[in-house]
């Protein structure tokens, strides 16, 4: 009887901690629809899900220091809309600040609201709390970018201790055979998944084999690479050319005036970017059919080349701001000879020499302003990331839900086998869903410093797209015709990721370092550079002696070599 007791009390325990992990799995967001996901399209296609799910988090992190640190803060104690003129609406603008199209535009009200780096006040406290805002913004903006670099690198640290380097290919078909089933499976949707796993194994591990087995004609596999190659190559160079094109357009429109053109002309180089990215992936996975790779090799190629597409474009974009924000400082000098004009009429002759009398009330609406570039590429980079993100719903619900419905009904009545032939059920493309995911993150890092709700925009961007691309998989996507198995490690996507983080920062670093900022709009406002609320923090609010502390710890020569010491670590 004692013996029985105890098995029932062990048998009892087993089953609370079976039950309690089946809790904690099902408090992992979306870890159910990622495992459902892998079970009828392989580990490929839910390493991508996954992915996503970690940029989530990554977002929630950087929206919440920006959010909380930025934009609350600025909101709650900051001076409120209308008592500035880099908080109010210009005069001449009023009429359309809350039209549709201009708020669309991210211009009007939009603009001068706490989404972009201009409507922030240059005080060195705000509030009751007496709380930094320049400080803080310089240091969120720091934070942001330090915190990305240290995610990234645990993270691929990791996945490479998780690797392990076991052979796991003996007897490979024997261990799925006798054991891939789950005894203690009693819903019968979760055994249809499992089945569909297993089943999905089995294709994986069959194309392991093939491959490993394949006799290539070495000459002709050489020749086709080189040629699939040299018309990427050529892909990419049209690529890069059209940008160029199309940023030198956009550059004679504003010389000449927007408002004299159209939706297009206004919105040309995002809306070209993001066809680019549409288009451009599809047409590198026609020329990949020409290699003839394993399919995991052929789709780091794939990435690659994407990659090397998003960042030419990337880029272009940048060296269009760049020209952008030379004109605009060049207007600016004009502006403030044109202010001292102003200020100087305004007072002229309304007050006597010696006069003690208060100065003159002007409406913040009325008065002139200097034009504020880091509003502007703030602006830029959230009109790119959203029309990115239309171009993708439109992509699903196009090029996925309608040809699924097309191909589904019209199948019974047309003259060939729609689901077999053209245009047949679509493919989930990886490599273009997880390049897109990592040059719209770029885009985040890179221009969040001058519009602090892009972190808030990519949350609500990749919320929406788990749910939609989850269903659109499911419901509209058939399997690859070749599954394979997923890396064991993840650091390729990793890798990717680092790279263009690294690259996202250094435009960011060089307008914070070596071109001033506007002389009447944002926090830093009144500086010759923007690193200088550091160095003033230091002045007023530390002793002397801390000062020169870290003016010799941030001596190049000492920071290089620290450097390198923990790039060699």
């Amino acid at each position: 009887v004692k013996d029985q007791k105890v098995s029932f009390g062990s048998t009892k325990w087993m089953k609370f901690q079976r039950d309690f992990e089946n809790f904690k799995t099902a408090c992992i967001p979306w870890e159910m629809k990622i495992k459902e996901i892998e079970s009828h399209f392989g580990s490929s296609v839910a390493s991508y899900f996954i992915f996503l799910r970690w940029m989530y988090g990554i977002n929630m992190i950087l929206f919440g220091l920006t959010f909380g640190l930025v934009m609350v803060p600025e909101a709650l104690m900051g001076k409120p809309y209308g008592s500035l003129p880099r908080k109010t609406v210009p005069r001449a603008e009023e009429a359309s600040a809350m039209n549709f199209a201009t708020l669309w535009d991210f211009s009007g009200f939009a603009q001068y609201s706490v989404l972009f780096y201009g409507y922030y006040n240059n005080q060195r406290t705000i509030g009751w709390l007496k709380f930094r805002m320049p400080l803080s913004y310089f240091l969120v903006g720091v934070g942001t970018i330090g915190y990305s670099f240290m995610i990234v690198i645990r993270t691929m640290a990791r996945n490479a201790n998780e690797d392990g380097g076991g052979d796991d290919t003996s007897f490979n078909f024997s261990w799925k055979m006798f054991t891939s089933w789950d005894y203690l499976i009693g819903n019968p949707e979760t055994a249809d998944n499992k089945f569909a796993s297993i089943t999905t194994s089995f294709k994986e591990a069959i194309v392991e084999e093939q491959e490993s087995r394949k006799e290539e004609n070495i000459h002709l596999t050489r020749f086709l690479r080189v040629l699939a190659n040299f018309l990427a190559l050529c892909t990419l160079a049209g690529s890069g050319y059209l940008i160029f094109f199309v940023v030198r357009r956009s550059q004679k429109f504003a010389l000449e005036g927007l408002e004299n053109y159209g939706w297009w002309e206004r919105n040309e180089v995002n809306m070209v970017m993001s066809l680019l990215g549409m288009f451009c992936p599809t047409l590198f996975d026609v020329i990949s059919s020409l290699e003839n790779y394993h399919p995991r090799i052929a789709l780091r190629w794939q990435l690659g080349r994407i990659f090397a597409l998003f960042l030419g474009n990337l880029y272009t974009f940048i060296i269009a701001l760049m020209d952008e924000i030379n004109l605009k400082l060049e207007e600016e000098k004009i502006v403030k000879y044109n202010m001292s004009i102003w200020e100087a009429s305004l007072y002229n002759g309304t007050i006597p020499e010696n006069s003690t009398a208060p100065p003159i009330e002007v409406d913040p609406a009325d008065v002139p302003r200097g034009p504020c570039w880091e509003t502007m590429v703030g602006q830029e980079f959230v009109r790119l990331t959203v029309s990115d993100t239309m171009t993708t719903y439109v992509t699903i619900l196009i090029g996925d839900f309608l040809r699924a419905v097309f191909v589904r009904f019209f199948n019974y009545c047309w003259c060939w086998d729609l689901e077999y032939g053209f245009p047949s059920y679509s493919e989930f493309d990886i490599s273009g869903n997880v390049l897109g995911l990592i040059f719209n993150q770029g885009m985040i890092w890179m221009g969040s410093f001058y519009a602090p709700c892009l972190p808030a925009i990519n949350v609500f961007r990749l919320h929406t797209s788990m749910y939609l691309q989850c269903w659109a998989v499911m419901c509209c996507n058939v399997p690859q015709e070749r599954v394979f198995k997923a890396s064991r490690s993840n650091n390729f996507y990793m890798a990717m990721l680092l790279f263009i983080l690294f690259l996202s920062t250094l435009p960011a670093v060089y307008t914070i370092v070596s071109i001033p900022p506007s002389f009447d709009c944002g926090p830093f406002s009144g500086k010759t550079r923007m690193f200088e609320v550091i160095s003033e923090t230091l002045e007023h609010d530390f002793p002397s002696w801390f000062g020169k502390v870290f003016g010799y710890a941030s001596n190049p020569g000492l920071i290089l070599p620290f450097i390198l010491l923990m790039v060699y670590v």
